[in-house]
């Protein structure tokens, strides 16, 4: 279920006269933005690789420029496009952590070897992630004690089955 490239930012807007860009953070970190020069830019539906250099990183947005892009007019036109890095650069997570794109598409199970479906959403709440199986047939707090088992390499999400039926909404 890995996709082969990670979403890590969204451009948002023009930065100044000289073509640089704020990009709005879609990482747990904007720290990760820090000394990262080589890049993919996905827009209309391609993704072309990239230079950047980054000129300053908060954590709710980060300035840099995109090689290539020299004028407000051409920064404009990098509006909406995400800023992703590939497998190989993305960072590294703390156990029982996954990134959302790996989660999507996974095969969901509880223990009793019921089969809920795919995996279609995930909901950052707050408290706890929701993950959403078959576009909203069943509903999963993302909790330690109802996940049993998560193979994002294998595309395979078991749920406890007791807990699931405490804490599981399921469509009617």
């Amino acid at each position: 279920m890995s996709a082969a490239f990670y979403r890590i930012g969204v451009i948002v807007r023009p930065h100044g006269v000289h073509g640089a860009v704020k990009v709005e953070p879609l990482t747990d970190s904007s720290k990760r933005f820090r000394g990262l020069q080589d890049a993919f830019l996905e827009m209309h539906g391609e993704i072309r690789p990239v230079q950047l250099c980054v000129s300053s990183v908060a954590p709710d947005a980060v300035i840099l420029t995109v090689a290539g892009t020299e004028t407000p007019e051409a920064a404009n036109a990098l509006r909406g496009a995400y800023l992703c890095v590939d497998r190989a650069h993305r960072v590294r997570l703390p156990k029982d952590t996954y990134f959302v794109t790996d989660l999507i598409g996974c095969e969901t199970f509880d223990t009793d070897g019921n089969a809920y479906g795919k995996l279609t959403e995930v909901y950052e709440t707050g408290a706890n992630d929701v993950y959403e199986i078959e576009h909203g047939r069943l509903m999963v707090p993302a909790l330690k004690r109802v996940l049993s088992e998560v193979d994002t390499d294998n595309g395979r999400i078991v749920f406890d089955a007791a807990v699931l039926k405490e804490v599981g909404l399921f469509e009617d």
